[in-house]
C-alpha cells in the first residue's frame, strides 16, 4: 500500500495539474472567442452615423494594426475603396481617423491649435531622443521660435556655402571607403547613403568639430539614439528596455559633446569656418529677450541632425536604386552636367545646381513615390466636423493625414507608380496637377520658402510659409509643422547625386535589371529593404 501511495500521489498531482492547465487554457480561449464575438457584434450592430465608418477588424485592441504596419499605402487605398476618404481604424487600441486627399491634408495639417495637437502624439517618442525644452517638449509658441532660429540660419549665403562642403565630403568618402576600391564592385546602397548623408549634414549644418566626431564614437551614439524611434516607444518610451537605456546614455553623451563645442567656441572667441547652425543658434534670442540657453542649442542640434538624417538617407538611397534600375536616366544626368557645366566638370556650386533641371527632377520624382513619412498624426482636442460629411471627430480619436497618398493618386499623377523624372518637364503631359514645384516656376521667397506667386501664405511664428495643402505634392508636409529643412534637403540631395553621377555608373545586378527593392515600413520612416546591393563602375 505504501508503495502504491508513493506512486499514485505524484500521478494524481500531475493529473490535477494537467486538468488545471487545461481549464486555464480553455478559459483563455473562451475569453478570446467571446471578445472577438462581442467586437464583431459591436461593429455590426452599433454604428454611429455621426462618426466615420470603422474599418472592420476581428481582434479588439489589435484592430488593423498589423495590416496597416505591413504596407500603409495599400491599407489606405484599400480602405478608401470601401469607405471613402474618411474612415477610422483601430491602431493598438486607439481609434485613428484617416482623412485622405487634398481636403484631408488641409483639414489635419492646417488644423488650428485649439483643435489639433502634435505634441501629445510625438513628445513621448521624441523627448528622450532630442532632449528637454525643444521641439515637442515645449509650448508650441516656443517651438515656432525655435523653427524661426533654424530657418533663418538657412540663408541663401549659408545654402550657397554648403554645396562645396557637401561636395568635398562626398569626394573624400569615395576616396577613403573600402566599398569603392578599384574600378568596379557592388555597394549596399542604404548603408552607404546613410553614412554619406550623416557626414555631409554634420559638416555643413553643424561645423567641422561635429563632423570630426563622426570619425570615432559619434556614429555609434547616433545609432543608439536612432533606436529610440522604434514604434514600440510610442507606447513604452519609459520602459527599461536595452535599446532605451542605450538611447538615454547616447543622448547624455551627445548633448555633452555639443556643450563642449559651444563652451569652447564662446571661451576662445573662435572664428566661423562656415555658416553652420551652431553659430546661428548661439547668437539667437527669444522674443522675451532670453538668449537661447546652451543646453537648448545642444538639444536642437541633436534634433536637427536626427530629423533630417532619416529623410535624406532614405531619399538618397531610393535615388541611387532607381538610377541603377534606369541606366538611361543616369546617363542623361551625366550628359546634362557635361553640356551645362563643361567637359572638365568643375567643382559644383549652388548656381550649378539651379542649372541642372533633370538633376532636380530626379529628386522631386523620388520624393513623390517614396515619401519618407507615410503618416502624420494629431491628437483631437475639440470635436471637429469634417466639411461635406455628416461626421464629427470626437476628442477620443487621433487624426492621421497621409500626403503620400495624393502623390500616388492617378487623379493627380497619371501612371502614378511609374518613376519618371521627365513628368516634371515643363509642359509634360503626365505631370498632372502637381503643385508648387511642378514645372519649375516656383520662386524662392525672402525667407527661403518655395511657393508660387499666388499661393496663400501664413506666418505661424517662424516667417511666412505657403499653406501648401491644396497641392497633391507635399513631401515635406504643410502647416505649422511643415519641415523647415526643405531647401537644405534639396541642396544636400541634389549635390550628393550630382557628385555620384560624375563619378560612377550604377546598374542592378545581373538578372535583376529594372527591379527595385520593396519598402520597409517597420520603422516610423519609410526606407528601402535592406540589404539592397547594386553594381558600380567608375567612369
Amino acid at each position: 500500500m505504501g508503495l502504491l501511495a508513493t506512486v499514485a500521489g505524484p500521478i494524481a498531482e500531475r493529473a490535477a495539474n494537467t486538468s488545471t492547465a487545461a481549464l486555464i487554457a480553455s478559459s483563455v480561449v473562451s475569453f478570446v472567442v467571446l471578445a472577438v464575438v462581442l467586437n464583431v457584434l459591436s461593429q455590426l450592430l452599433f454604428k454611429n452615423p455621426n462618426e466615420p465608418p470603422i474599418v472592420f477588424h476581428w481582434v479588439p485592441f489589435v484592430g488593423s494594426t498589423v495590416t496597416y504596419g505591413i504596407d500603409p499605402y495599400k491599407f489606405f487605398f484599400d480602405c478608401r475603396r470601401k469607405y471613402g476618404d474618411v474612415f477610422t481604424f483601430i491602431l493598438l487600441g486607439k481609434k485613428t481617423t484617416v482623412c485622405l486627399g487634398t481636403k484631408g491634408n488641409d483639414f489635419i495639417l492646417n488644423g488650428k491649435l485649439k483643435d489639433v495637437n502634435a505634441e501629445e502624439i510625438y513628445s513621448p517618442l521624441t523627448t528622450p531622443v532630442f532632449g528637454k525644452d525643444v521641439v515637442y517638449d515645449c509650448p508650441n509658441s516656443k517651438l515656432m521660435e525655435q523653427k524661426k532660429f533654424v530657418k533663418f540660419g538657412l540663408t541663401f549665403d549659408a545654402l550657397r556655402s554648403y554645396v562645396r562642403l557637401i561636395s568635398d565630403e562626398v569626394d573624400d568618402y569615395i576616396k577613403k571607403s573600402p566599398t569603392f576600391k578599384g574600378q568596379h564592385g557592388t555597394v549596399n546602397v542604404p548603408q552607404t547613403m546613410a553614412e554619406i548623408t550623416i557626414f555631409t549634414a554634420s559638416r555643413s549644418l553643424q561645423g567641422k568639430e561635429v563632423r570630426d566626431k563622426f570619425d570615432s564614437s559619434f556614429a555609434d551614439l547616433y545609432h543608439d539614439l536612432d533606436m529610440g524611434f522604434t514604434p514600440i516607444n510610442f507606447m513604452l518610451p519609459w520602459a527599461p528596455l536595452p535599446h532605451n537605456r542605450k538611447r538615454d546614455a547616447a543622448n547624455r553623451k551627445m548633448a555633452e559633446t555639443y556643450m563642449e563645442i559651444i563652451r569652447a567656441r564662446r571661451a576662445e572667441g573662435a572664428k566661423r569656418d562656415s555658416e553652420d547652425m551652431i553659430w546661428n543658434l548661439m547668437s539667437s534670442t527669444y522674443k522675451d529677450g532670453t538668449p537661447v540657453p546652451d543646453n537648448e542649442v545642444a538639444n536642437m542640434m541633436i534634433a536637427l541632425l536626427m530629423a533630417g538624417q532619416h529623410s535624406s538617407s532614405s531619399t538618397s538611397s531610393w535615388i541611387v536604386l532607381r538610377l541603377a534600375s534606369r541606366p538611361d536616366i543616369l546617363e542623361e544626368l551625366y550628359q546634362e552636367q557635361l553640356a551645362v557645366l563643361g567637359a572638365d566638370l568643375p567643382p559644383l556650386t549652388y548656381e550649378d545646381l539651379n542649372r541642372l533641371p533633370l538633376n532636380d527632377q530626379v529628386v522631386k520624382e523620388t520624393l513623390r513615390i517614396h515619401a519618407p513619412i507615410h503618416s502624420i498624426m494629431r491628437k483631437v482636442k475639440r470635436p471637429m466636423h469634417v466639411e461635406g460629411t455628416p461626421y464629427t471627430i470626437p476628442t477620443t480619436h487621433v487624426l492621421l493625414a497621409s500626403p503620400g497618398v495624393t502623390s500616388l493618386d492617378s487623379t493627380h499623377f497619371p501612371n502614378p507608380t511609374l518613376w519618371d523624372p521627365h513628368r516634371w518637364d515643363e509642359g509634360a503631359a503626365n505631370a498632372g496637377r502637381s503643385g508648387p514645384t511642378a514645372n519649375g516656376t516656383a520662386h524662392t521667397t525672402g525667407n527661403g520658402d518655395e511657393a508660387p506667386e499666388d499661393e496663400e501664405k501664413i506666418d505661424y511664428g517662424y516667417g511666412l510659409v505657403s499653406k501648401g495643402t491644396n497641392s497633391p505634392y507635399l513631401p515635406f508636409g504643410a502647416g505649422r509643422h511643415r519641415c523647415i529643412g526643405e531647401q537644405f534637403a534639396y541642396v544636400q540631395l541634389g549635390t550628393i547625386i550630382a557628385c555620384l553621377v560624375r563619378k560612377f555608373k550604377f546598374r542592378n545586378r545581373e538578372g535583376e535589371e529594372g527591379r527595385v527593392v520593396g519598402t520597409d515600413y517597420s520603422s516610423l520612416f519609410s526606407q528601402p529593404m535592406r540589404p539592397a546591393h547594386v553594381v558600380w563602375e567608375r567612369r
